[in-house]
């Protein structure tokens, strides 16, 4: 994994002057993650951890142009139905890494610097959201758009976007709207703004910069930001009244009777979403809101196995979405049920059931 060589790994990890470096080196996927680039970040930070010659972990992407322009367009969603339909053991491997990373990211004793540039969606969320500095540009894009292939905001999603200002959170997970970088400040999930044509020179300048301690390096980081928001791309006052309905039916039914552009639009989004799944993801940004990170954690750990259960494969909402996206790309899921109106409420809470005792649960080592 340590490789001077970035054409034999997806991550390439490096210490430049007293800053580990990651680069997501996975550009023709969009740096996807699959299983082993979840271990090779996490045997990194680990051991950069305990390193006392790191004093910061600053992490980026690579674009096909070279590096930044793209950060992480999220899991290989591809394996993740090949293995579905397989049995493969391998997907409860992932998920159970990956968020064990997401959590390693949140509670990281040194700082860790994300440089969000370009595509940052759902793993790539999972990744940066925790990061002590979370740094965009006018090329980032955030978003959890897990509703558009039958999933739900996981890798810790249910924690950071239910802690997105007023019913924001909500929004965000049901529709996978997506996040323009300064307006991802307006949204609580970025910290500072910086020119996409400025980043390789701040980049350079973490090796070269005699830092002190780990705080002087997030200083020097900041340093360069502005932290001015746009204007949002959406209305904040009907969101947070809409969005803070007690359910599906409600929000959708407010939606379609306004007579606002935004409003039909996005009840236009929210009708082509697995229904079944959009239950799913308000009760799980509703839950998440009264929870710590590693409970929230957790209880996206059981719902995943919910979505993947090989006995739920053939039929799960998961499994068809990414066929129709990913798979036969023919953009026609076959949702079940097939209208907003016909889930069945112990049917959404089915999901919230844990499959393991608290013992035995894979995450349970989480504080």
């Amino acid at each position: 994994m340590h490789s001077a060589d970035a054409s034999e790994s997806h991550v390439v990890a490096d210490i430049q002057g007293r800053v580990a470096c990651l680069t997501l080196n996975r550009p023709k996927a969009l740096n996807a993650l699959s299983l082993q680039m979840i271990r090779d970040i996490t045997t990194a930070l680990l051991a950069w951890r305990d390193d006392p010659a790191v004093l910061a972990v600053a992490v980026r992407g690579m674009g096909k142009e070279g590096p930044f322009g793209t950060f992480c367009a999220g899991g290989d969603i591809r394996f993740f139905h090949q293995a579905a339909l397989a049995g493969n053991p391998e997907l409860e491997d992932f998920f159970t890494e990956e968020y064990a990373l997401n959590h390693l990211i949140h509670t990281y004793p040194k700082p860790y610097i994300a440089f969000m540039d370009g595509i940052v969606m759902g793993g790539g969320m999972g990744i940066s959201q925790g990061a002590s500095l979370r740094i965009v540009t006018e090329r980032s894009k955030l978003a959890m758009p897990e509703t558009l292939i039958g999933l739900y905001p996981d890798v810790g999603g249910g924690y950071f976007l239910s802690r997105c200002p007023g019913s924001l959170g909500e929004y965000l997970a049901l529709t996978g709207h997506v996040v323009q970088g300064r307006e991802a400040l307006s949204a609580a999930l970025a910290d500072g703004y910086i020119e996409s044509g400025r980043l390789q020179g701040l980049w350079n300048t973490l090796g070269t910069t005699p830092f002190e301690n780990g705080a002087s390096v997030e200083r020097w980081c900041a340093s360069h930001l502005f932290a001015v928001p746009a204007p949002l791309g959406w209305p904040v006052a009907e969101i947070d009244r809409v969005f803070a309905l007690p359910t599906v039916q409600t929000i959708i039914d407010r939606l379609e009777s306004s007579d606002s552009d935004w409003a039909r639009h996005t009840a236009s989004v929210m009708r082509q979403r697995s229904p079944q799944m959009l239950h799913v993801v308000l009760e799980q940004i509703r839950r998440a809101r009264g929870m710590g990170l590693a409970d929230d954690l957790r209880m996206e750990r059981n719902m995943v196995r919910r979505c993947f259960q090989p006995r739920f494969a053939p039929t799960s909402e998961t499994v068809e979405g990414i066929r129709a996206l990913a798979v036969d790309k023919d953009h026609r899921p076959k949702w079940n049920p097939a209208r907003i109106e016909d889930v069945n409420p112990q049917v959404t809470a089915s999901f919230f059931d844990g499959p393991w005792p608290a013992y035995a649960h894979p995450l349970r080592a989480l504080p």
